[in-house]
């Protein structure tokens, strides 16, 4: 049994943990040219690291964001969902605060905050903040299906996750 996370973005952070919770592999997947064709690329390759059985977490998208590069993150990230869906791949989704909060305790911690809590917690280091992103989405999924979750806040964004707040109807 595998646990991976999945960071999507024009470097995509990929990770890999074993049912233990030791680390086979992180690395970024990118690629060059211009886009379709890039992104087409990059979809390929992240679903060329995935195996049947696998327990999937992949970083939301991050709604309030700006700029040029969001609209290729939504690109990348609808375009791996696609491709999950039509292979019938399940995945979970996890919010990028649910992210944080889960490493850290807060869900507003800032990326270099955040690098230090993971080193703290598992040990891990990396200079690439997608491959830490996909590192804490990875311990997420294995604490879903392993019940891993160590504090109460990674309780809480466990909780959240299999059991979403109903949503309020906008009212008219």
């Amino acid at each position: 049994m595998r646990f991976v996370g999945i960071d999507p973005s024009t470097k995509t952070g990929i990770v890999i943990l074993d049912k233990d919770g030791n680390l086979l592999d992180g690395f970024e997947v990118t690629a060059k040219g211009t886009d379709p064709g890039r992104m087409a690329s990059i979809i390929t390759d992240v679903y060329g690291n995935v195996e049947p059985g696998d327990v999937i977490a992949i970083e939301g998208f991050a709604y309030g964001a700006k700029g040029n590069a969001v609209g290729i993150q939504y690109g990348l990230g609808f375009g791996i969902r696609i491709e999950f869906y039509n292979s019938g791949i399940d995945y979970l989704e996890v919010s990028p605060g649910s992210l944080k909060k889960f490493a850290s305790g807060k869900g507003n911690t800032k990326k270099d905050e955040l690098a230090v809590h993971i080193f703290k917690q598992w040990g891990f280091e990396h200079k690439s903040d997608n491959v830490r992103d996909a590192f804490v989405l990875a311990h997420i999924a294995r604490a879903i299906r392993m019940g891993t979750a160590s504090t109460k806040y990674q309780q809480e964004v466990i909780r959240a996750i299999l059991e979403p707040p109903a949503k309020q109807k906008k009212r008219a």
